[in-house]
Formats: structure tokens, sequence, C-alpha cells
């Protein structure tokens, strides 16, 4: 059984004390693909070192994250561009709009989501979406730029019905982690009206760690207790849920 998570900060520095060891955590659960999101250049090497030590685990996104998105984020951009020339990336992520901590940036967020959306399809690579508190922003831009050079993933969805099926109207699979886990998360009440072929695991450690870790540092080993919430939602087994899950995430990244 193969488990992916499809979005797992393992570089931060929430892992610097026990990184190996959490690692063989989550290769010891059956977790052997991890795909890690970018932030912003600071987090560059770090990202390559993991990659490095983990080269058949580990597949690499570049971008810039949306909270990250400041007074140099033209800079910042310009560097997210060199990359995606320079070397092999699986997506352009994690990019969207962010409006939870901080409006401030508003503008330049839709600039940079839609810039990095251009990169990707440049590329042809998929994107991968933060979004918080700007499901209308985000559904806005994507609806300019919507075509079947436009697909990738909807990270930690958290919506309602009718915006998941209005994401996967994209050509977006939903990420599914921790949230759904909580008993105010609120997407296990209609996650099983959505067919598995839409959905992808995934656990954003260090946060939002699922049930019974809520609270405390996540890591990748935790998708397996996702996994397990979405046997009980489907009614499936977990072997199938997790081959499903995977096949879905190949769809997306292309390995």
């Amino acid at each position: 059984m193969i488990i992916t998570d499809t979005h797992t900060h393992l570089y931060s520095e929430a892992f610097d004390e026990d990184r190996d060891a959490m690692m063989q955590r989550a290769l010891d659960a059956g977790v052997q693909r991890f795909f890690i999101p970018a932030i912003d250049s600071t987090y560059t090497q770090a990202m390559l070192d993991l990659e490095s030590n983990y080269p058949k685990n580990v597949f690499l996104m570049m971008g810039l994250h949306p909270t990250h998105v400041k007074e140099n984020y033209k800079e910042e951009l310009a560097l997210v561009e060199k990359w995606l020339t320079k070397r092999k990336f699986y997506a352009v992520g994690e990019i969207g709009i962010d409006l939870y901590w901080d409006k401030t940036f508003l503008k330049q967020q839709q600039e940079a989501f839609v810039y990095q959306i251009r990169l990707a399809k440049k590329h042809q690579l998929p994107i991968v979406i933060h979004c918080r508190e700007s499901f209308d922003e985000i559904f806005e831009i994507l609806e300019q730029e919507k075509g079947d050079d436009l697909f990738g993933i909807f990270h930690c969805f958290t919506g309602t019905l009718e915006q998941a099926h209005k994401a996967l109207s994209y050509n977006m699979k939903l990420g599914i982690g921790g949230v759904a886990t909580f008993k105010n998360g609120k997407i296990d009440q209609f996650l099983n009206q959505i067919d598995l072929k839409h959905i992808v695991l995934e656990t954003d450690s260090p946060y939002l760690a699922p049930v019974p870790y809520r609270g405390k540092r996540n890591e990748s080993a935790y998708v397996n207790q996702v996994l397990e919430k979405l046997f009980f939602i489907y009614d499936r087994p977990v072997e199938e849920i997790a081959e499903i899950t995977t096949q879905n995430s190949v769809e997306v990244f292309g390995v």
C-alpha cells in the first residue's frame, strides 16, 4: 500500500531537531511520496537539501505563498520564474490568496496568483492553491484563467459542497487533511458526495494535525489518521482509498 502526502512542509524549522526520525516514522507508516510546497526564496535551499537526502520520496514545488507576498513580491516572483527554467519541479505552489491574517496586500496577492498560474501553464505544470477566507477572490481568477491547461489541487479544502463542485469544475482535485477529522471541520458531512477520484490526501505538516493529535505538531505519518477518517466517510477499504488517492496524485503531478 503506497500512501501519498501531497502537501507537507518537511523542511520547516519545526522538524530541525528530529527530521530524519520523523521521515522514518512516515516511511514506516507506508507514506512513500511527499510533495513539498514552496513558501518563498528563504526556504529554497532547505527544500533542495531535503530532496537530496530523500531523492526517491521527495518531490518539490516552486512558488510564492500568498502570506509571503510583501513589498518585494516582484523580486520573489522573478526568482520563482528563474527556478522553473533551471530544473524540474512538479507543481507551482503553494499559491493563491489569504485574507485571514492580513488584507494589506490583496491586490499584490491577486497579481502574484495570476502571474504564477500563467507560469504553470507555460511550463505545463499543475498549481496548488492556498485559499483562506478568499473563495470568491480565488474563483474569480480561476474563472478568468480556466482552460484545459489549468489543473491542480485545492489544498486544504475547507469550503462547502457547492464550493467543492465549483473547484472541481476548474480541473482541481481537493486536498483533504486534518480538518476532515475536526468536530467543527464540516467537510466530513458532505465529502461522501464527492467521488474519490477527485480527492488527494495531505497533512500540511507541521500544521493542522488531525485528531487525536490536534494542537500538536503535525507530521506526514499522521496522514494515516486522515485515511482512517475517509474509511468511515466513504465506507471503502483503507487500501483502496490509499490506492485511488495516490493514483489521483499521479494524474496531477505526473510522477
